[in-house]
């Protein structure tokens, strides 16, 4: 595999990563609501889902899905339905109280935030058509296992740095100050987002 080729998969995950999505917008939500810490658990998470997929895809999941349509179609309404799952959680609890220096009235651990960005990223098929129709282009046979290790380690790195930065950017202080004053409106809006990206999982 030439450099050139390297750095255009590692440019493809880039722009995959950082294209808005249930784990983007999951992460946006846990950095304004619980704070940096637990969106860079979730962040790491999200990454390690995405490497699952890209594993799967170089190991050949994607000719798995072709020669089996229905093991796709039942991953994405599992992966769309869960999605809605949690949006309507969202839009359940939007009215619950949260004052001034709250992080969230349950506290997450970094376990359980961990958990929750490994199960967005493996709720949404998504990432493994991608990593199975475009990534894998860019990755000639014959490959070696140590260039392989490597292109799954820049995922890791594209997935988990893009959300750090969305943790970050959505948990710092005015951010804050904002959902606490719009936190019904916020939470609903979150819901509504992402469940209408559930349901176009599970229908596309």
């Amino acid at each position: 595999m030439t450099l050139a080729a390297f750095f255009a998969a590692w440019a493809l995950s880039l722009m995959a990563a950082a294209s808005p999505g249930p784990a983007v917008l999951m992460t946006a939500r846990v950095g304004v609501t619980e704070g940096l810490r637990t969106g860079i658990w979730l962040a790491v998470g999200i990454g390690i889902g995405a490497v699952f997929w890209a594993t799967a895809a170089l190991f050949g999941l994607s000719l798995l899905f072709r020669a089996a349509p229905a093991l796709l179609w039942t991953l994405k309404i599992l992966g769309g339905l869960y999605l809605v799952w949690i949006a309507i959680g969202l839009w359940r609890h939007a009215d619950a109280p949260m004052v001034e220096g709250d992080t969230t009235a349950t506290p997450r651990s970094a376990l359980s935030a961990l958990r929750l960005g490994i199960s967005t990223q493996l709720a949404n098929p998504k990432p493994a058509v991608f990593f199975g129709a475009v990534f894998l282009g860019t990755v000639p046979s014959g490959t070696p296992l140590w260039v392989i290790g490597a292109l799954l380690v820049a995922v890791f790195l594209n997935e988990a740095g893009c959300n750090i930065l969305v943790a970050r950017l959505f948990s710092l202080p005015a951010a804050r100050r904002a959902y606490l004053r719009l936190k019904s409106r916020i939470d609903r809006t979150f819901g509504v987002m992402l469940g209408l990206l559930g349901i176009k999982i599970a229908a596309t």
